[in-house]
Parts: structure tokens; sequence; C-alpha cells
């Protein structure tokens, strides 16, 4: 591979993406009990590199002669609890306790363990319980029903008077049993079913209770793996430095210096970045220190935050691509009583996640083996594939937990630099990344500018409604082919479809791309800017109608009875309507996402020197069929300290064309003093499953914004809060 800037290697695996967006799945079954679940094909078929050994991870399910279950987990575990709601599926279905049933990460392979709702092997969007609801059910009933016929067939009786429990099959008349290990091999034997019947939800004996996390102990202990875990034998460690201008290039590096620091093995120059690799971390960090790398800025040298701003305030007066248009919004606008306006700003968002970026690579001529925490495994060993020009079976990915993703570890930008270096390195070599690089070269949520406008009546109700949206396109970059007619779905989310209901709306969105820097899905992606806008100026509607901000939301809710549903619940809970202490008010928001309806009241107390702390958050969730109901409310409370964080501390500026937070002292999260109380409450119903570890982060922000406005009259309109409230001498 030839030293390319990462910019250059970007554009030149571009291609390769969008071809491995081809993706099909099937089923298998081999040797012992092996069962795979078909999930919906798109695009052409290739062969998967697993083919059927005995007990191979090669598809959801398998159970050994001992009456082990294991899962395979076609998404990983990153905090949300997933590696133990899926294996409640199975369990379900399969009638086996959940504790019992081991789980492995699953493989690159997009045949088998593609997610059904977006069509590659991924975890993101809040999709994994709603994408494996049936099918990991059905996996479990298949199983379920192949290893009663087995047992009917061995004591030659009808498979109806037999049933299943806690791993065993017993045929009831006469109380015979045999438990599932005794009968792999016969159940193997057998055609696999296609349609088999389900559980009602009124015989559910799992789904719905609170489960204990299967992957607790292992992080207790000490025993569970990340990626910046790995260690193996004759493992060398690299430190990085890119550019920290965006498009800027490596000049000089003092490479003597560097290697007078013991431990320090090699220098890897690249175009815009440099490596310093040793026989530790500390020496290679030492070593980045003694290199004293020097940049040429290039073309975004003078590039600040404020213009980006002011290219996202021209954009935003021209026309966009149209996501919505309903009635005459102008027209009637102009006949309206009263026109309210209003603009908002959403800054860079870094994702900040407590593991930082790290990659872990062997490469020779004949493989290359990968070892690293990655949400789209399969991309990324396409990406792998493309630029190293080895085939499939030769590039061999170990995926890990990871010590967080909120979108960062979608991109797959961290392997590439990781691959850079390791094909200039013998041996293994581990590629992390500081907690400064990590802020500094992070690939971040866009600015987002948002002009938006109603026409009310004489009552103060909204008649018309227009919102135009500035900002970047992710999906043009990562999934260009879900655009349609030029728009970014992603940009436009609790925009277009807003839950209020209006004869005459019209949005459209404008993209505006920041000079040089690469934008990305930050947990809650569009529901989140959207849902802020939207709340925010719903609540701004209220107040100038001088009307309660429930009951505005209410009367603009009667074809949405789940999510008026929610509000009304969350302001019971909440005590709304009773007066909060002197210097407190109540803010609340309404959010629709990922199939989940969410309502949060946010009590803050403001001081007198304009310092905002949240002391409440009152909670409501209505997200379908609850698999694990703990874990629901756990995912609340991260979402919403999450989102808090953001609200009031969040924000990556730019100044000579460089980002200048750098750790967590200038990028701030909420400190556990600072924490809110959180109260959550889950809506019983038999819906389909809804997402759940975005939505609370889309909610709270603008139910923070609104409490602030009941306690100060100042209205919010620039995220983050930051010190907007405190008072200017």
């Amino acid at each position: 591979m030839n030293a390319l800037s990462m910019e250059d290697m970007m554009e030149e695996i571009s291609a390769a993406r969008r071809n491995f967006l081809k993706f099909s799945a099937t089923a298998a079954i081999g040797g012992g009990l092996l069962i795979g679940f078909a999930v919906p094909a798109r695009g052409e078929v290739r062969d998967t590199l697993t083919t059927n050994p005995p007990f191979a991870p090669n598809a959801f399910l398998r159970i050994d002669r001992t009456g082990k279950v294991t899962f395979v987990c076609p998404v990983i575990e990153m905090g949300q609890g997933t590696y133990t709601s899926m294996p409640m599926l199975i369990a379900e279905e399969l009638e086996v306790d959940v504790n019992k049933v081991a789980v492995e990460h699953s493989p690159p392979d997009d045949k088998l363990y593609a997610n059904p709702l977006i069509g590659i092997q991924i975890t993101g969007g809040s999709t994994a319980v709603r994408g494996q609801y049936l099918p990991l059910r059905r996996a479990g009933a298949t199983a379920r029903v192949m290893l009663i016929s087995a047992a009917a067939q061995r004591w030659k009786v009808d498979p109806a008077t037999c049933r299943s429990q806690k791993g065993e099959v017993i045929h009831t008349p006469s109380g015979r049993k045999l438990g599932y290990g005794a009968l792999v091999d016969d159940a193997a034997k057998l055609p696999v079913p296609e349609n088999v019947a389900l559980k009602e939800p009124a015989q559910f004996k799992v789904i719905g209770t609170s489960q204990r996390r299967l992957d607790t102990s292992g992080k207790v202990n000490g025993t569970a793996k990340y990626g910046i875990d790995t260690r193996l034998p004759g493992m060398k460690f690299a430190v990085v430095a890119a550019s920290p201008a965006f498009g800027g290039k490596l000049v000089a590096v003092d490479e003597a210096n560097a290697k007078a620091v013991r431990g320090v093995t090699q220098v890897v120059r690249l175009p815009d970045a440099v490596a310093i690799v040793a026989t530790n971390t500390w020496a290679a960090k030492q070593g980045l220190a003694a290199a004293a790398p020097q940049w040429d800025a290039g073309p975004n040298a003078k590039l600040s935050t404020a213009d980006v701003v002011a290219q996202l305030a021209s954009a935003s007066e021209r026309p966009g691509v149209v996501a919505r248009h309903d009635g005459d919004a102008p027209g009637v606008m102009g006949r309206a009583a009263r026109r309210i306006d209003a603009v908002y700003e959403q800054p860079f968002l870094a994702h900040a996640t407590m593991e930082p970026m790290n990659c872990t690579l062997h490469v020779t001529k004949e493989r290359c083996e990968i070892w690293l925490g990655t949400q789209i495994p399969g991309i990324t060993q396409a990406i792998v594939m493309t630029l190293t020009g080895l085939k499939r079976e030769q590039v061999i990915l170990h995926n890990h937990l990871l010590g967080g993703g909120f979108g960062r570890r979608l991109e797959f930008d961290g392997t590439v630099r990781a691959l850079q270096i390791a094909q200039q390195v013998q041996g293994p070599v581990q590629v992390i990344y500081t907690r400064e690089e990590d802020i500094q070269q992070d690939m971040y949520r866009p600015y987002y500018y948002d002009r938006i406008s109603a026409g009310v009546d004489a009552q103060g109700k909204p008649i018309a409604w227009t919102h135009r949206i500035a900002g970047s396109s992710i999906y043009a970059r990562s999934f260009p082919a879900a655009l349609k007619n030029g728009l970014d779905p992603d940009a436009v989310a609790s925009s277009a479809d807003l839950p209020y209901e209006f004869k005459d709306i019209h949005v459209d969105w404008v993209n505006q791309e920041p000079p040089g820097i690469k934008t990305a899905f930050w947990r809650g992606v569009g529901v989140t800017r959207g849902t802020f806008v939207v709340e925010s100026f719903i609540d701004e509607l209220a107040a100038n109608a001088k009307q309660d901000p429930l009951a505005y939301r209410l009367a603009l809710l009667d074809k949405n009875p789940r999510a008026r549903a929610v509000l009304q619940k969350a302001a019971q809970q909440s005590g709304w309507g009773k007066s909060p202490p002197t210097g407190q008010g109540r803010g609340i928001a309404l959010c629709i996402g990922f199939d989940s309806f969410i309502a949060q009241v946010v009590q803050v107390s403001i001081d007198k020197e304009g310092g905002v702390s949240p002391t409440h958050v009152w909670c409501v969730v209505d997200c379908g069929v609850q698999v694990n109901p703990d874990t629901i409310r756990a995912q609340m409370e991260s979402g919403i300290i999450f989102g808090l964080s953001a609200a009031l501390y969040g924000e990556i500026t730019l100044k000579d064309g460089r980002v200048e937070q750098t750790n967590f002292g200038d990028y701030r999260v909420l400190r556990i003093n600072e924490a809110p109380r959180i109260d959550v409450q889950l809506v019983k119903s038999v819906e389909a499953p809804g997402g759940i570890g975005e939505p609370g982060t889309s909610c709270v922000m603008p139910a923070l914004t609104n409490a602030i406005f009941a306690a100060s009259g100042k209205r919010v309109r620039k995220l983050p809060v930051g010190d907007q409230l405190q008072q200017k001498g």
C-alpha cells in the first residue's frame, strides 16, 4: 500500500464501501445442532467464510452434546445490555435458563448476521432488539420444535404429547425426560421447519422480566476483554499523532531524538501523521513528545467555528431539498394573526468514549489479523481486504467488547490508520490514540443551523409551520444509497415526521459541509437534533400563547394516543402544575424515535450567578414489548446523563483549523455529584419493540432548556447552555 494521506485513502476506499453494501443472508445447519435463521436478502449473494463444521459459530444457536447452549450474538455489546437481551429472546422460545446461555461474538458475516432493519451486520440505530426480536425467537422456537421431534421419534410418540422445559424434552403422559444434549445428533438430521409457532405474550416466562446482566461478572473481575486489552506475544505499541489542522501534512520529525527514548523501536512517517512504535505505550508517548512533529496546516489553517457558522447561516437563506410539503404553509403563514420566528444552533459534538480508539493488527504477505471493538465488523473486514488485496479468508477479525461506541465505532478510520502503521512494523502492533488525539481526531456530530417559523391564530394555535435545516450529510459519506432525491433522511429526522398535527407544513434541508471536517453519527443521530429544535419551538409557541406547555402539546396530539399517554404520565409523575421551589423550573419534552415514545420532565435550579443544576428527571417510556425492563431503565438513565452533558457543556470549537478541546477537562461530562435524581416509568405494551439506546438522549436536551426558560424566562436557542445565563458585568 502506498503512503497515502488519510484523506486520500478514505476517497480511495469509498467505492469499496459502496460495493460492500450489497448483502444477503441465508440459513445453515451443521454438526450437532446448528441453526442459522435467514434475514432479508439484499443484493448479490456471496459465500460465507464459515462452512458448517461441527459446533462452529456460523449461525445464532449451537447446542453441544453436554446440553450447553451457545448463542452467537449478531450485534456487539457496548454497554447497552445486548448480551443479555439477545439471549433472553433465544431462551424464551428454546425453554432454557437464560443464565446458562453462553454468548460469543459473531464473526464478520453479513449472510448470517445482517441486521434485518439495515441489511448489514451492524450495531447501531437502536436496532438490536427491534431487528432481532422475531428472528432470534424463531431461531429458538425452531430448535425447540426439532428437539421435541427428535425425542418423539425416539420414544415413538406423537410430538404433540411432548413439551420442553429447562433444557429438557418431557413426554407429558409418561413423565419421561431427555436433556437437549442427548438429542442434538438426532435433531440435526431432521429437516428444518420453515414456519414454527411463537409464544403469545401471555405465555412469556423470560421476556418482560428483569434479568441480571450476563456480562457484569466479567467486567467486575477483569476477565471481560475489550479491544484495548489485547496482548500478543512480541506485540509492540504505537502512539499516533495526526495533523492537528484539518487537511494538514507532516513536515518534519526529530527521529533521532524519538529513538533516543528507551523502548522506542521505530518511527513511522505518513503524509499526514506520525507514529512512534515502542515496547510499551509509555515509551511510545515519550517518544512522540521527543519527536516534536511539525506540520503544514494546509488549506484550513485559518478555519474557525465562526467561519463554519457563517457558512451555515448563509446556506440557510436558500431553499433546500424538500423533506415534507403539505398544504400551503407560506400562504397560510401570510394570513396568520402572528408569525413567530427562531434560529437554533447545535454545535459539533465528540463521542469521547471511555475506551479511546485502538486497533491491534498483525500484517504479513499471507494474512492480516485484527483485534478491535467495532460496530461494523463486515465493513471493516471488507475495507482491509480492499487496502491489502487479501482475500476474505485471509483477513481475520476478532471483535471485542466496546468501551463505549455512541456511533464512533461505526467508522473504520481508526482501523485504516492502524493498518497504515502496521504494514511498516514487523509482528503485531497495537495502535492507540491518546485521549487528546481521540477527541481532536474524532469524526463529529455535525454543526446544525435551523430556521423555523410558525404562523398562529388569534388563540396562539399554530396553523402554519416551516422549518429549514442547514448542515452536513452523514449519509452522503457513509451510505449514499440511502439518499433519496438528494435528501439525507437523518438530517430531517424528527423534523419532517414530527408528532404534532399540522395541515400546512414545509420542511427542507440544505447540505452545507464544513471544510475538511468529517461528520458522523452520534448517540441519538438525527432524532437528537430534530427533537431539540421541535420541542424547544413548541415550547416557545406555548409561551407566546400564554398557555401551559403540556396542554399546548396535548391539543396537537389528538391522532397520536401513545404520545399523549407518555406526556400525561410524565406530567403526573413529576407533579406538573404544582409550583416548584423558588429559583427552580420544570420543562417537558416529547420524543418519538426508533419506534419508541418518550416523555421527560426536567427540573432545574438556577443560582444567583446563573449556574444551572438539573435536580430531577422524570422519564416515561413506551417502547412496546419490554424484553429486559432493567436494561431499559439503565439505558434511559445513561441517555439522560449523556444528553445533559452535551446540552450543558458539550461543544467542539475550532481555531486556526484545529479543535480546541483536548480532554475531559475542557470537553466536560456531568460529574457524579451533578447528576440529578432520575425516575423512569415504563408503560406496558404489546406493540412491537422499539429502540431504547438513543431516544433518552434525544428527549432530555429540550426538556432541560425548557426548564431553564420556566425558571429564568430566558430562552436557550443555542447549545451548549454554558454560561449563557450568567450575569454579565
